[in-house]
């Protein structure tokens, strides 16, 4: 299992302390490879960027046209947080949803 976020995430060092068996890949660090990243975006569309973070308000309105994939390949740190990798399965989201799904209360 793979968990991509932040390491200063607080959403991401919950889901990091939960789960065990997990591999944290900080995305500011090492970004998410393309596979994932194409899956992610086929899964959750638009609901991957987070536009309400800081990164997004801080955007010019013409970036933010861009398409999502170009977007979140530029600045990684708009992605939502934490993207939970199991096998075939994506998660979004530290979600009561997400936790069921893990097996985790």
């Amino acid at each position: 299992m793979e968990l991509y976020g932040l390491k200063t995430c607080d959403t991401c060092r919950k889901a990091l302390k939960s789960l065990s068996d997990v591999t944290f890949v900080d995305v500011r660090q090492e970004g998410v490879p393309e596979a994932i990243l194409d899956r992610a975006l086929a899964g959750f569309g638009d609901a991957l960027l987070n536009t309400r973070s800081t990164t997004w308000r801080g955007l010019e309105e013409a970036e933010r046209t861009k398409p999502p994939k170009d977007l979140l390949k530029t600045h990684p740190t708009l992605m939502k947080r934490p993207l939970i990798v199991d096998g075939e399965q994506l998660h979004l989201g530290w979600t009561a949803e997400t936790r069921a799904a893990l097996g985790v209360s």
